[in-house]
């Protein structure tokens, strides 16, 4: 065993020992889409819900224009 294997690589004040492993895995596995925002988008739209709204609004307008 090499001497960086054999180094413990977690820090002193990470503290998993009330974590429960598995928490989100199952909404995890329903789908998940990550979307990054520019910074001068994400200082215009706050929430996930302010970009879902607009959106709707861009795809319903978009299909009433076809």
């Amino acid at each position: 065993m090499s001497k960086a294997e054999d180094q413990d690589e977690m820090r002193p004040e990470y503290d998993f020992s009330g974590g429960v492993r598995g928490k989100y895995a199952g909404r995890y596995s329903e789908g998940a889409n990550v979307v990054v925002l520019d910074p001068d988008v994400a200082e215009k739209f706050k929430t996930s819900e302010a970009v879902n709204k607009a959106l709707r609004e861009f795809a319903e307008r978009k299909q009433a224009s076809s």
